[in-house]
Protein backbone atom coordinates (compact mmCIF):
# COMPACT_ATOMS: atom_id res chain seq x y z
CA UNK A 1 0.00 0.00 0.00
CA UNK A 2 2.81 2.67 0.73
CA UNK A 3 4.53 1.40 -2.17
CA UNK A 4 1.72 2.39 -4.22
CA UNK A 5 0.94 5.97 -2.38
CA UNK A 6 4.80 6.87 -3.21
CA UNK A 7 4.37 5.62 -6.55
CA UNK A 8 0.78 7.86 -6.87
CA UNK A 9 3.41 11.07 -5.52
CA UNK A 10 6.01 10.48 -7.87
CA UNK A 11 3.59 10.77 -11.03
CA UNK A 12 1.55 13.52 -9.13
CA UNK A 13 5.03 15.79 -8.81
CA UNK A 14 6.28 14.69 -12.66
CA UNK A 15 2.96 15.82 -13.77
CA UNK A 16 3.18 19.38 -11.85
CA UNK A 17 6.13 19.46 -13.40
CA UNK A 18 5.78 18.79 -16.87
CA UNK A 19 2.48 21.66 -16.38
CA UNK A 20 4.84 24.29 -14.83
CA UNK A 21 7.22 23.45 -18.18
CA UNK A 22 4.44 23.54 -20.68
CA UNK A 23 2.88 26.78 -18.91
CA UNK A 24 5.67 28.85 -18.31
CA UNK A 25 6.52 29.64 -22.11
CA UNK A 26 3.02 29.61 -23.33
CA UNK A 27 1.70 32.38 -20.70
CA UNK A 28 4.74 34.42 -21.79
CA UNK A 29 3.51 34.22 -25.18
CA UNK A 30 0.00 35.10 -24.35
CA UNK A 31 1.09 37.86 -22.50
CA UNK A 32 3.57 38.82 -25.53
CA UNK A 33 0.18 38.42 -27.72
CA UNK A 34 -1.67 40.34 -25.75
CA UNK A 35 0.55 43.62 -25.94
CA UNK A 36 0.73 42.98 -29.15
CA UNK A 37 -2.68 42.42 -29.91
CA UNK A 38 -4.92 45.26 -28.15
CA UNK A 39 -8.32 44.77 -28.62
CA UNK A 40 -11.83 45.29 -26.74
CA UNK A 41 -15.13 43.40 -27.29
CA UNK A 42 -18.52 42.82 -26.24
CA UNK A 43 -18.37 42.10 -22.21
CA UNK A 44 -14.90 44.81 -21.78
CA UNK A 45 -14.58 46.90 -19.65
CA UNK A 46 -11.99 49.83 -18.91
CA UNK A 47 -10.15 53.01 -20.57
CA UNK A 48 -9.83 51.96 -23.46
CA UNK A 49 -13.68 51.13 -24.00
CA UNK A 50 -13.81 54.37 -22.37
CA UNK A 51 -11.53 56.24 -25.31
CA UNK A 52 -13.68 54.24 -27.57
CA UNK A 53 -17.00 55.65 -26.25
CA UNK A 54 -15.55 59.19 -26.73
CA UNK A 55 -14.00 58.82 -30.46
CA UNK A 56 -17.57 57.31 -31.45
CA UNK A 57 -19.94 59.47 -29.65
CA UNK A 58 -18.01 63.02 -30.59
CA UNK A 59 -18.25 61.41 -34.66
CA UNK A 60 -22.45 60.82 -34.09
CA UNK A 61 -21.48 56.94 -34.13
CA UNK A 62 -22.42 56.55 -30.29
CA UNK A 63 -25.51 57.11 -28.62
CA UNK A 64 -25.13 56.08 -25.05
CA UNK A 65 -23.01 56.74 -21.95
CA UNK A 66 -19.31 56.99 -21.72
CA UNK A 67 -19.51 54.72 -18.53
CA UNK A 68 -16.33 52.30 -20.14
CA UNK A 69 -18.79 49.16 -20.29
CA UNK A 70 -18.45 47.44 -23.91
CA UNK A 71 -21.93 46.66 -24.14
CA UNK A 72 -24.60 46.26 -26.91
CA UNK A 73 -24.87 50.01 -27.53
CA UNK A 74 -20.95 50.35 -28.02
CA UNK A 75 -20.82 46.69 -30.02
CA UNK A 76 -23.21 48.47 -32.82
CA UNK A 77 -22.01 51.65 -32.65
CA UNK A 78 -18.40 49.65 -33.42
CA UNK A 79 -20.63 47.45 -36.11
CA UNK A 80 -21.61 51.19 -37.49
CA UNK A 81 -18.48 52.92 -37.64
CA UNK A 82 -16.91 49.39 -39.17
CA UNK A 83 -19.33 49.39 -42.28
CA UNK A 84 -19.19 53.01 -42.96
CA UNK A 85 -15.41 53.27 -42.85
CA UNK A 86 -14.22 50.12 -45.05
CA UNK A 87 -13.34 47.95 -41.86
CA UNK A 88 -14.34 44.21 -41.11
CA UNK A 89 -17.81 44.50 -39.89
CA UNK A 90 -17.49 42.15 -36.60
CA UNK A 91 -17.91 44.99 -33.49
CA UNK A 92 -14.63 43.65 -32.00
CA UNK A 93 -12.35 46.91 -31.62
CA UNK A 94 -9.43 44.81 -33.11
CA UNK A 95 -6.18 46.92 -34.21
CA UNK A 96 -7.34 47.74 -37.54
CA UNK A 97 -10.62 49.46 -36.12
CA UNK A 98 -8.27 50.90 -33.26
CA UNK A 99 -6.08 52.33 -35.99
CA UNK A 100 -9.04 53.75 -37.92
CA UNK A 101 -9.92 55.36 -34.38
CA UNK A 102 -6.96 56.63 -33.80
CA UNK A 103 -6.25 55.10 -30.91
CA UNK A 104 -3.10 53.19 -32.03
CA UNK A 105 -0.61 55.07 -32.98
CA UNK A 106 2.62 55.32 -35.11
CA UNK A 107 5.22 56.90 -37.08
CA UNK A 108 2.80 58.47 -39.61
CA UNK A 109 5.45 58.17 -42.25
CA UNK A 110 5.94 54.66 -41.78
CA UNK A 111 2.45 53.22 -40.09
CA UNK A 112 0.28 51.89 -43.57
CA UNK A 113 -3.33 52.25 -41.97
CA UNK A 114 -2.26 56.14 -42.07
CA UNK A 115 -1.08 55.93 -45.41
CA UNK A 116 -3.85 53.96 -46.48
CA UNK A 117 -6.35 56.01 -45.14
CA UNK A 118 -4.68 59.41 -46.06
CA UNK A 119 -4.87 57.96 -49.66
CA UNK A 120 -8.14 57.10 -49.58
CA UNK A 121 -9.02 60.76 -48.17
CA UNK A 122 -6.93 62.14 -51.44
CA UNK A 123 -8.80 60.06 -53.56
CA UNK A 124 -12.01 60.97 -52.64
CA UNK A 125 -11.80 64.55 -52.10
CA UNK A 126 -8.94 65.12 -54.85
CA UNK A 127 -8.78 63.10 -57.76
CA UNK A 128 -9.21 64.46 -60.99
CA UNK A 129 -7.10 67.82 -59.49
CA UNK A 130 -3.30 68.47 -60.33
CA UNK A 131 -0.73 65.85 -58.13
CA UNK A 132 -0.10 69.20 -56.50
CA UNK A 133 -3.12 69.88 -55.38
CA UNK A 134 -3.89 65.64 -54.23
CA UNK A 135 -0.63 66.32 -52.10
CA UNK A 136 -1.85 69.54 -50.89
CA UNK A 137 -5.27 67.54 -49.65
CA UNK A 138 -3.11 65.40 -47.65
CA UNK A 139 -1.06 68.27 -46.43
CA UNK A 140 -3.68 70.05 -45.09
CA UNK A 141 -4.99 66.87 -42.95
CA UNK A 142 -0.84 67.14 -41.38
CA UNK A 143 -1.49 70.35 -40.91
CA UNK A 144 -4.28 69.64 -38.52
CA UNK A 145 -3.31 66.75 -36.87
CA UNK A 146 -0.19 69.29 -35.59
CA UNK A 147 -2.86 71.89 -34.65
CA UNK A 148 -4.01 71.97 -30.91
CA UNK A 149 -7.19 73.03 -32.13
CA UNK A 150 -7.69 69.73 -33.87
CA UNK A 151 -7.43 65.90 -32.74
CA UNK A 152 -3.80 64.57 -32.72
CA UNK A 153 -3.84 61.69 -35.19
CA UNK A 154 -4.68 61.14 -39.40
CA UNK A 155 -8.03 59.00 -38.40
CA UNK A 156 -9.29 62.00 -35.77
CA UNK A 157 -8.59 64.45 -38.48
CA UNK A 158 -10.17 62.71 -41.10
CA UNK A 159 -13.44 61.30 -39.23
CA UNK A 160 -14.17 64.43 -37.09
CA UNK A 161 -17.96 65.11 -37.50
CA UNK A 162 -18.46 67.03 -40.68
CA UNK A 163 -14.87 68.09 -41.60
CA UNK A 164 -14.68 66.26 -44.80
CA UNK A 165 -17.64 65.66 -47.02
CA UNK A 166 -16.00 61.92 -48.88
CA UNK A 167 -16.78 60.59 -44.77
CA UNK A 168 -20.40 61.80 -44.85
CA UNK A 169 -21.47 60.56 -48.10
CA UNK A 170 -19.11 57.45 -48.03
CA UNK A 171 -16.42 58.07 -51.29
CA UNK A 172 -13.92 57.54 -48.13
CA UNK A 173 -14.48 53.58 -48.92
CA UNK A 174 -13.33 54.12 -52.46
CA UNK A 175 -10.43 52.03 -53.06
CA UNK A 176 -7.31 55.08 -53.60
CA UNK A 177 -5.44 54.79 -56.57
CA UNK A 178 -1.37 54.30 -57.23
CA UNK A 179 -1.38 58.64 -57.52
CA UNK A 180 -3.21 58.79 -54.04
CA UNK A 181 -1.15 56.62 -52.29
CA UNK A 182 1.90 58.50 -53.95
CA UNK A 183 0.47 61.72 -53.00
CA UNK A 184 -0.08 60.50 -49.48
CA UNK A 185 3.30 59.49 -48.82
CA UNK A 186 4.66 62.55 -50.53
CA UNK A 187 2.65 64.81 -48.09
CA UNK A 188 3.91 62.12 -45.35
CA UNK A 189 7.42 63.23 -46.31
CA UNK A 190 6.69 66.41 -45.83
CA UNK A 191 6.01 68.42 -48.72
CA UNK A 192 3.99 70.91 -48.17
CA UNK A 193 2.40 73.01 -51.51
CA UNK A 194 -0.16 74.60 -48.67
CA UNK A 195 2.20 76.35 -46.61
CA UNK A 196 1.02 75.41 -43.09
CA UNK A 197 -3.32 75.83 -44.51
CA UNK A 198 -5.43 74.03 -42.64
CA UNK A 199 -8.49 74.90 -44.63
CA UNK A 200 -9.33 74.03 -48.34
CA UNK A 201 -12.53 74.68 -50.47
CA UNK A 202 -13.62 75.06 -54.14
CA UNK A 203 -15.22 77.81 -54.60
CA UNK A 204 -17.44 76.86 -57.65
CA UNK A 205 -19.61 74.41 -54.86
CA UNK A 206 -18.73 75.45 -51.44
CA UNK A 207 -21.82 77.25 -49.67
CA UNK A 208 -20.19 77.67 -46.34
CA UNK A 209 -20.12 81.67 -45.45
CA UNK A 210 -17.30 81.10 -43.21
CA UNK A 211 -14.97 79.54 -45.39
CA UNK A 212 -15.35 82.36 -47.94
CA UNK A 213 -13.92 84.66 -44.90
CA UNK A 214 -10.64 82.75 -44.82
CA UNK A 215 -7.53 84.55 -46.30
CA UNK A 216 -6.28 82.67 -49.29
CA UNK A 217 -2.55 81.31 -48.95
CA UNK A 218 -2.61 79.32 -52.92
CA UNK A 219 -4.68 78.08 -55.22
CA UNK A 220 -3.88 74.71 -57.34
CA UNK A 221 -6.08 73.30 -59.75
CA UNK A 222 -9.88 74.06 -58.42
CA UNK A 223 -9.06 74.06 -54.68
CA UNK A 224 -8.74 77.51 -52.46
CA UNK A 225 -6.01 76.42 -49.90
CA UNK A 226 -6.49 79.25 -46.57
CA UNK A 227 -5.19 79.73 -43.16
Amino acid sequence: MKRRIKIAWVYFIVAIVLSVGFLLPNIRAIMEHSSRETLSYYGSSGKEVIEIQKRLKAWGYYKGPIDGKYGYQTYQAVRYFQSKNGLKVDGIAGKQTLYALGLLTGTPATTNSNIDLLARLIHGEARGEPYEGMVAVGAVVLNRVADSRFPNTIAGVIYQKGAFDVVTDGQINLPPNDTAYKAARDALNGWDPTYGCIYYYNPATATSKWIWSRPIVVKIGNHNFCK
